[in-house]
């Protein structure tokens, strides 16, 4: 067998200098800090969802309104309202028979904003 010299990638450090053992255990250790996050981004990630959130920054609505404004099925917006109540982004209170979904918190009208400026900003 012919002694081939390595070529690191392309995208690979020049020299090999790693971190010491405690730096990278401390950084393995912050990697629970986002454990769980990605599962936000997956139910933020369906457009769907995205607009009933932003309906309900804008104000509380009830599910006959999300589903005109929206033209959309009643049980197709409770399916999604359901999981966005799982994921708690959004709260409901009855009044009487009816049922009013809001945001569940103000980090979420925060996640909006910050999602809608850096769009904005990458046009």
């Amino acid at each position: 067998m012919a002694n081939v010299a390595f070529r690191p990638p392309a995208d690979c450090c020049d020299t090999y200098d790693p971190s010491s053992a405690e730096t990278r255990g401390a950084l393995r250790a912050r990697l629970l800090e986002v454990a769980g996050l990605s599962e936000l981004f997956k139910v933020l990630g369906d457009e769907t969802r995205t607009r009933i959130l932003y309906l309900l920054s804008l104000r509380e609505l009830c599910v006959c309104d999300i589903a005109e404004i929206m033209e959309m099925s009643l049980p197709a917006v409770s399916h999604h309202l359901r999981l966005l109540k799982a994921h708690r982004l959004v709260k409901y209170r009855r009044e009487g028979k009816q049922v009013y979904y809001s945001l569940d918190d103000d980090h979420i009208v925060g996640l909006i904003s910050l999602a809608q400026a850096h769009y904005a900003e990458a046009r």
